[in-house]
């Protein structure tokens, strides 16, 4: 049976996107099983590792050396192999040559077809260590990067400059340079917590190693689930429920590497805002998750997730607590700034927004839906006035303010202000 052993390959980068890490981390894994299956190297369990800072594969099991094959190729016929004195044509000799042989070693096969000279060779496998590099290298090639940077004065091509290189097979390096980084055995851990670098000489040992030594939890899953649940224990402690978004979630994984929740809160009055506003530019802008109390309010705390473990966690909060307040405060002056108007007051301003060039404006869309609908409600019986009233107002909330600043409140900042002029909730919610 063919010898077996871990392989771990990590490159080591400067903070990688986040919206893109997770994607980056798994097709440099396909890239390392695709490679694998084409040396025909068999293995077992791969594992995909990705933070900020580093992209990491560990197979398990992987053969240290290719199967032996039993190579033959198949040349001319005998007949056109030799001439009538038996001596070798020129088709002959060519086969051998593309063999690196001679005819005399060539052997002869018979089939119902007739008689062919054969090579047969056998063929000892390459060791995985001299076949690693260039599998590497094109699991590199294929990462989808769509715009690639160099760094200082090297020519090297990447995402993000490279720093550091681990490659090992079992407990040997090997030794190669991808990306003008020479291979390894020293990783890195947490930028402040343990920057210093850190010897590896078992593959297996790599994640256990980088959280117990390093503080950084390479598996992202792992990563990823140990935030949900902080997260949720945060929101718990202020009496409310955290709105975990999963692909915030996702994208607050991606920015840290050493997850520690940090609780915050702001003034009272911001919540005479819609509720949505606050909650879109939180987690937009501030990458924070929104806490609701137990009637579905929003809350005035937030959780966000510091990629450190602060000995005054209290100085993060603070300047969490003051970054948030100036955008929190933009959205109340939108909000109230659109309060001077009616919604009815932006009907004429709908002449404004082409809807599509052969169609119109916005407010040629809405006066054709406002007669259908109108059409409609008197042909089943419902109020023709009403469901006019409701359709002319359907876009007017395009030309307000805080939807020039929070596109995604379109429809929605319109059921609030309608609410806000007087108009009843079913018309508002039309």
């Amino acid at each position: 049976m063919a010898e077996r052993a871990d392989m771990l390959f990590e490159l080591g980068t400067e903070e990688l996107p986040p919206t893109a890490l997770k994607r980056l981390s798994d097709a440099l894994a396909e890239g390392f099983v695709q490679g694998l299956a084409e040396a025909e190297l068999a293995h077992g369990e791969v594992i995909a590792y990705a933070t900020p800072r580093r992209l990491a594969v560990l197979v398990r099991d992987l053969q240290t050396r290719q199967p032996d094959r039993e190579v033959e190729r198949r040349g001319p016929a005998v007949k056109a192999a030799f001439d009538a004195e038996g001596r070798p044509t020129k088709a002959a000799e060519g086969f051998a040559r593309s063999c690196g042989t001679t005819v005399d070693q060539l052997q002869r096969q018979r089939t119902d077809k007739g008689e062919w000279l054969v090579y047969r060779m056998h063929r000892p496998g390459q060791a995985a260590r001299e076949l690693l590099p260039q599998i590497a290298e094109r699991a590199l090639e294929r990462l989808p990067i769509p715009k690639r940077m160099r760094w200082g004065d090297s020519e090297a091509q990447f995402v993000r400059p490279v720093h550091w290189l681990v490659f090992l097979l079992g407990q040997e390096v090997v030794d190669c340079t991808l990306l003008e980084a020479e291979a390894g055995r020293v990783t890195h851990g947490h930028r402040f917590h343990h920057p210093q670098g850190i010897t590896l000489y078992d593959p297996a040992d790599y994640a256990a190693i980088l959280e117990n030594i390093g503080k950084v939890i390479a598996y992202f899953p792992d990563r990823k689930a140990r935030i949900r649940a902080q997260v949720e224990a945060t929101a718990q402690k202020l009496g409310g429920e955290a709105d975990i978004d999963e692909a915030l979630l996702e994208e607050v994984t991606a920015l840290n590497e050493w997850p520690v929740p940090i609780a915050g809160s702001f003034e009272t009055e911001f919540l005479e805002v819609p509720h949505e506003a606050l909650v879109s530019t939180m987690k937009s802008n501030q990458k924070y998750f929104p806490v609701f109390d137990a009637q579905g309010r929003l809350m005035n705390h937030f959780i966000t997730i510091a990629n450190i473990e602060s000995a005054d966690p209290e100085v993060i909060r603070a300047g969490n607590e003051r970054v948030i307040r100036p955008r929190l405060a933009d959205a109340m002056f939108f909000w109230r700034q659109d309060g001077k108007k009616r919604l009815e007051d932006h009907v004429e301003s709908l002449k404004e927004v082409v809807f599509e060039q052969r169609l119109g404006s916005m407010y040629d869309k809405s006066m054709r839906v406002a007669a259908l609908a109108r059409h409609i409600a008197e042909q089943t019986g419902a109020d023709p006035e009403r469901a006019q009233r409701a359709a002319e107002l359907s876009r007017c909330d395009l030309m307000t303010e805080m939807v020039y600043e929070f596109p995604d409140m379109q429809g929605i900042m319109g059921r609030y202000q309608a609410l806000r002029d007087g108009e009843d909730l079913e018309l508002a919610q039309a």
